[in-house]
């Protein structure tokens, strides 16, 4: 039967054996909108069982990386193993009413058992159930085996993404559910910890799928309510392979030293397997009122860094100059003013407001300014061969003058001035405005010329215009 509870529960199950990664981000987001969107339950449950592999220093990056995305639990994190007693308990309770038993058989005994008259290793082979019917009683260590029913041919569910799902019983063979040491599984474990923790959905990543006719029985076994699964597909590497660290960055963290805004990755991990028509940009809460699982997809989605920039580039244009600002010094460069220095705050925003339109990512607007505040020491040579001509070389000189003589150094005076020349001298503003641009910044790549001189002021524009003149004369000279 299936839990019939009002209230939709659901978790996020990370193992603490390396830190989050996108496709475990994606799951977590799944459940946590999942639960918005019905007025439901989120719980965190951080599955330890793996002993040798769970690091304290893997939980907390874990942690981290969920609360930089403002993903937090509604009831108290639970950590696995704090529970193992009453796993234990459920251990017993299987073996004394025979839906378990304990298995002496090393893995060489198992091994030999599968090798055929020919003496070939039988392919896929499975458990031979030894241990169930035996009557002797041996000594030593055992782990203890789920006993399969014989009586069930195939166990069929309604997968809430992929429809119904069916596996024979003769795929599956009476599997460990706890080791020599005492400790049990994974999958005896998250089915007690699931119903426990009163789960009525649990949506995954397809990998757990070969797990859920194992869970339903051990479900069954004890008399559980059995939950509703829902398994996503994989994210997809560019190749259409499974994602590797080559397509994506290792951890969640990584995205957030990088530069890339929270609700920008959760904006663009839900469209990575779910739609809404044709809508790309989407707030948190138009995510938490649309999202459902009819229109998670079925087959995998395929990872594109360029579309991830982009999205993360909208989000950048979309926040004020000093909202900019304090996420920056906040999550990606703390030393911000030190490395900008001498500017102060003030300045590095109006600094911001020029460029947060043409950077992907936060850490791409910080090397930026980095780059802005000391004068280019070297020019792009092909904007150099094509922009300072005769005639610019002179127009620029002038300008130096001319620029000399404001009182009132702002973008309006400037502006004023560069626009006199060019009705002075009948040429475009393009034929001025990119050598200028080529002495302030290095490259004819940058904001309006206005307002990025008077942003850099009037001593640091004149010395800027100066050093490329004087570059250009003396390689003409030479």
């Amino acid at each position: 039967m299936h839990l019939t509870t009002q209230q939709i529960r659901v978790r996020f199950a990370p193992s603490p054996t390396g830190h989050l990664h996108i496709g475990g981000l994606r799951a977590a987001i799944f459940n946590w909108l999942y639960a918005r969107h019905w007025h439901g339950v989120f719980c965190l449950r951080i599955e330890d069982t793996d002993i040798a592999r769970s690091l304290p220093e893997y939980t907390d990056s874990i942690l981290d990386s969920l609360r930089w995305c403002s993903i937090q639990p509604d009831e108290p994190l639970l950590i696995q193993t704090t529970r193992l007693p009453e796993h234990t308990q459920a251990l017993n309770q299987l073996l004394a009413t025979g839906k378990a038993y304990r298995c002496y058989c090393t893995p060489e005994e198992i091994t030999a058992r599968q090798v055929d008259a020919a003496g070939q290793t039988i392919a896929f082979s499975q458990y031979d159930g030894f241990c169930r019917t035996r009557t002797d009683n041996p000594s030593g260590a055992f782990g203890i085996r789920f006993a399969i029913p014989h009586d069930r041919e195939s166990i069929i569910f309604d997968d809430l993404i992929r429809g119904r799902v069916e596996f024979s019983t003769d795929q599956l063979d009476d599997f460990i559910i706890a080791r020599s040491d005492g400790y049990p599984l994974y999958n005896f474990v998250v089915v007690q910890d699931d119903a426990y923790m009163q789960i009525t959905h649990i949506i995954r990543g397809e990998e757990h799928l070969s797990n859920t006719p194992k869970q339903i029985l051990l479900y069954e076994a004890f008399d559980y309510p059995l939950p509703h699964f829902a398994h996503v597909p994989l994210i997809l590497g560019p190749d259409g392979n499974k994602l590797s660290k080559r397509d994506a960055a290792t951890s969640v963290l990584d995205y957030k030293r990088a530069g890339y805004l929270p609700d920008a990755l959760i904006n663009y991990l839900v469209r990575l397997g779910w739609s809404h028509g044709d809508q790309e940009i989407f707030t948190v809460e138009e995510l938490i009122q649309y999202f459902d699982l009819d229109h998670v997809g079925k087959k995998g989605a395929i990872f594109d860094k360029e579309k991830l920039d982009w999205v993360n580039s909208m989000y950048i244009r979309a926040l004020t100059p000093h909202a900019v600002y304090e996420y920056t010094i906040t999550h990606v460069e703390p030393k911000l003013l030190s490395l900008l220095a001498p500017w102060t705050a003030e300045k590095i925003i109006e600094s911001i407001a020029l460029y947060q339109d043409r950077v992907k990512t936060i850490g791409e607007l910080v090397a930026v300014l980095a780059t802005l505040r000391v004068a280019p020491c070297v020019y792009n040579e092909q904007d150099v061969a094509t922009w300072m001509t005769p005639q610019a070389l002179e127009h620029l000189e002038l300008l130096q003058v001319r620029l000399a003589t404001i009182e009132s150094y702002n973008a309006e005076q400037i502006s004023i001035i560069i626009k006199q020349m060019c009705k002075e001298f009948g040429i475009k503003l393009v034929a001025l405005a990119q050598p200028i641009r080529l002495a302030l910044v290095g490259t004819t790549a940058s904001p309006g010329i206005f307002e990025l001189m008077a942003l850099l002021g009037k001593e640091e524009s004149l010395r800027r215009l100066c050093s490329l003149t004087n570059l250009v004369k003396r390689s003409k000279a030479n």
